[in-house]
């Protein structure tokens, strides 16, 4: 039986990949490491906690006597773990380096003790090419990241491609564009809009709302991963983009209208510190391997949408009770934000 473990598979894009990877792969056991932070919840695990090919692990993965052993023992590891979000790493840089940076170290030097190692895959983002005024950003284009956290994955990111050039560690690694889907911690855009407008609570909108993201569909990001685990070349990178460019007020006024509601709901903020205006990526190097996104944006968004709306008992909770949650917000965007 092929081991896999994934490390953050109790967060967002983890505990999908997690879900995908279970259903793709019937012959494969996945071990799942997860530090259970305020955004990895058992909750996002819920049907999959009892499946006899998953195991959980507690642990942090900068825990070399937890983790090492997990990756010495696995034929693919895929390496989600991270603090992630932006404004946090404004307020904290120093849990992001400690965690993106130094936690690949320790998983990465655990893989070159590794006799099983097929495959580590390193999960970076296309935030580490920095703000892109046009055209879109290959993989050997210079990294310009412009936050702590962006900063973070880019050293990690570059890091992980050092244990391939020097003691050959078959790692690869992908930058993925914004990922948007079922079981994202509700102080990202799509949730916290989505939710908040349940509740008629106003939507903070960064600016102008003139910020440009590629929008990728969280299942379109896994059969990335899950191609270049097969297919993927040592020490290449990889873009995943799903080639859905949208200013943040269009999007805003996609949700209003998804959840029937009207634009005095609109909130305008003061702009994020160091915004960067666009991002976009090429994503010819997989779609040359065959890959492409299925999941259309006007129907995954409004699937999304209808997710949050129908699942109350995963995101209330959070918003209502979680003491993290509610401190950040009130610091970020005030009472109520």
């Amino acid at each position: 039986m092929i081991k896999l473990l994934v490390t953050g598979g109790a967060g967002f894009i983890g505990s999908n990949f997690v879900r995908y990877a279970l259903h793709a792969h019937p012959d494969w056991h996945v071990t799942n490491l997860d530090k259970l932070t305020y955004a990895g919840r058992r909750e996002n695990l819920h049907d999959v906690m009892d499946n006899p090919r998953h195991t959980f692990v507690h642990g942090d993965i900068c825990d070399a006597a937890v983790a090492g052993p997990l990756v010495e023992a696995a034929h693919y590891v895929v390496h989600f773990a991270a603090e992630t979000h932006v404004d946090r790493s404004i307020m904290a840089a120093g849990d992001f380096i400690k965690t993106d940076v130094e936690g690949s170290f320790v998983l990465l030097e655990a893989a070159r003790r590794s006799p099983n190692l097929k495959r580590f895959v390193q999960i970076s983002t296309d935030e580490v090419y920095g703000s892109v005024p046009e055209g879109s950003s290959v993989e050997t284009d210079e990294l310009k990241p412009r936050n702590p956290y962006a900063a973070s994955k880019a050293g990690a990111d570059r890091l992980a491609y050092s244990y391939w050039a020097t003691h050959d560690v078959p790692v690869i690694v992908t930058r993925a564009s914004n990922n948007y889907g079922p079981y994202q911690f509700p102080e990202k855009i799509l949730p916290l809009f989505v939710t908040n407008l349940m509740d008629n609570i106003p939507v903070p909108l960064y600016g102008d709302g003139g910020n440009i993201r590629d929008w990728l569909h969280v299942l379109d990001h896994c059969r990335g991963i899950d191609l270049l685990l097969h297919s993927g070349v040592n020490g290449e990178v990889y873009n995943i983009g799903g080639g859905n460019e949208v200013k943040n007020i269009d999007l805003t006024h996609r949700v209003l209208k998804l959840s029937n509601k009207g634009t005095e709901l609109i909130k305008p903020v003061q702009d994020r510190k160091g915004h960067d205006r666009r991002y976009s990526l090429s994503s010819a190097k997989l779609k040359a391997m065959g890959w492409a996104p299925q999941v259309p944006f006007e129907q995954g968004l409004a699937e999304t949408v209808a997710w949050y709306q129908q699942n109350e008992w995963w995101w209330r909770p959070i918003k209502e009770r979680d003491p993290n949650y509610r401190a950040y917000m009130d610091a970020q965007y005030g009472k109520r934000g």
